[in-house]
């Protein structure tokens, strides 16, 4: 593997890895404890995967691809834009529910190659949303009972 290679899965990987170290640091140094009970699993489950990635990609075994180029860089830098928005001042200024619906139509419509001009490509954007909306409210409302974000709506 050569060393420019070798440095685009090192350095991302080292990235998810501190990451993750401090996702779970928070995790497991907030209270209640037992509203953190679900993100510590998540948390540490990816540290888990996080540890193996960086092990991979510090030994050289991560052979998959030869990093991200240019063009694929700026097809996805619109999508990062919209999901960071999202994570810094939607969630918690609209509400988890409110801001993810929004955030995942913005997102459908970005990368759907349907024509934006046409009502029944918006009509199946929406009706996709709202039925992964639906999921994701019974996973964590009902099932798991994860505090969500509050914000002006719900």
């Amino acid at each position: 593997m050569s060393g420019l290679s070798r440095a685009q899965h090192l350095v991302p990987a080292v990235a998810v890895l501190l990451l993750s170290i401090v996702v779970v640091w928070l995790s497991y140094t907030r209270e209640p404890a037992g509203a953190f009970l679900f993100p510590r699993l998540i948390s540490s489950v990816m540290l888990l995967l996080a540890i193996w990635n960086a092990a991979r990609a510090a030994l050289g075994l991560a052979r998959v691809g030869s990093g991200v180029s240019r063009g694929e860089l700026v097809t996805v830098l619109p999508g990062v834009l919209v999901t960071l928005v999202y994570v810094l001042f939607a969630a918690k200024g609209l509400g988890f529910y409110v801001a993810s619906f929004i955030t995942f139509i913005v997102l459908y419509a970005l990368y759907d190659p349907a024509p934006h001009d046409r009502p029944a490509s918006w009509l199946r954007r929406v009706l996709v949303a709202f039925g992964f909306m639906l999921v994701i409210y019974g996973l964590f409302t009902l099932l798991l009972k994860v505090q969500t974000p509050r914000g002006a709506f719900f």
